[in-house]
């Protein structure tokens, strides 16, 4: 299995905002490993923006605190999965959750 995971962060944690992010850490996983870890400064955010860049970048899942509805609908528009109300971690700790299914996700973090 190889998936490309994307985590919106500020000093290299979770950041609780999805819209806020300083940058996305893009982990890649082939057989249930993390294989890279990298962090990609997005591009201006405007509404849309991030995930068409994230899509580009060939993300398949999404790990986050919150985010707004029109986000969330673009990126089951595009077949990505979104795991929201994720609390806090370093993107190495989330991904591996996610792969051990340990991930505690629950309410969307972002009021719009």
């Amino acid at each position: 299995m190889k998936k490309k995971f994307a985590i919106p962060t500020l000093n290299e944690k979770l950041t609780a905002h999805f819209g806020h992010c300083e940058k996305f850490a893009i982990l890649d996983v082939e057989d249930n490993n993390i294989v890279n870890e990298e962090f990609l400064v997005p591009p201006v955010h405007q509404p849309g923006v991030y995930p068409k860049f994230l899509a580009d970048q060939g993300v398949h899942v999404i790990i986050a605190g919150g985010m707004g509805q029109k986000a969330q609908d673009l990126f089951a528009n595009n077949n990505i999965e979104v795991c929201m109300g994720v609390q806090e971690g370093t993107p190495a700790q989330l991904v591996t959750n996610y792969l051990n299914s340990e991930l505690k996700t629950g309410h969307n973090l972002c009021d719009h």
